[in-house]
């Protein structure tokens, strides 16, 4: 406990006083203070101006991060021949239907992805009280819900990202590890900040986006300034 506090005094100190900085520098500042033992992940968290219980400011979908998340994603399909066929192929870790169906209501959800054939909705849907809160229910919005299985699955496997609002408006994910370059970092978040911008929905009024922050694992946060982020500096 005494090596961890000490580190994180020192990542505290390091970004004393620098608030609302840009992108560049809050990469390169969450990297450098990364000094855990394992190689931890680097997460961003977007606080939005909706209110995504109305279903006119509701902020979802996907995008594709030009260096991956770092992170090895287990994809699981439901569909029947050749569709699963078609997923094997391409990759997914789990295929099934209603055994699998069957596996996820008993408590099992060994996977980060859910990608399902449309006729297999009617199985998928007896799931949402398990899958709904996680954020794993497939969705035809972000594409989980398609004919097109193989695309899906090497998009999920290729480090496409999901974000959804919470409460409050708050949009977090993943966007990479320390050991990715301060570049691929910025990279990323940039990418994932102008997805949400696009995805802004027709309901939001005011001011949309007000607060971006990112943080490895273990490290405080650190505020991003907004405009500059945003290209409206």
């Amino acid at each position: 406990m005494a090596k961890f506090g000490k580190r994180t005094t020192a990542a505290r100190a390091a970004f004393d006083g620098k608030h609302n900085v840009s992108v560049g520098e809050a990469a390169s500042m969450v990297k450098d203070n990364a000094k855990a033992k394992f190689d931890e992940s680097i997460e961003i968290a977007m606080t939005l101006g909706v209110d995504p219980r109305h279903a006119d400011q509701m902020v979802r979908g996907t995008v594709n991060l030009p260096h991956g998340t770092g992170k090895t994603v287990r994809v699981a399909v439901f569909a029947r021949g050749e569709k699963a066929e078609e997923a094997k192929a391409a990759g997914a870790d789990i295929i099934g239907a209603e055994d699998l169906m069957e596996i996820v209501q008993g408590g099992k959800i060994d996977f980060d992805r859910c990608i399902a054939t449309p006729d297999m909705m009617a199985v998928v849907g007896r799931l949402g009280k398990v899958l709904g809160p996680r954020n794993l229910m497939p969705n035809p919005r972000v594409g989980t819900v398609t004919m097109d299985i193989k695309a899906a699955v090497e998009a999920a496997k290729g480090g496409q990202v999901q974000f959804k609002a919470e409460k409050a408006g708050v949009v977090h994910a993943g966007i990479g590890k320390a050991s990715f370059t301060a570049q691929q970092i910025e990279e990323n978040m940039k990418a994932f900040v102008d997805a949400v911008s696009k995805a802004r929905p027709t309901g939001a009024k005011g001011t949309y986006m007000k607060k971006i922050a990112v943080s490895s694992t273990m490290g405080p946060g650190v505020s991003i300034d907004v405009a500059s982020a945003t290209g409206n500096a």
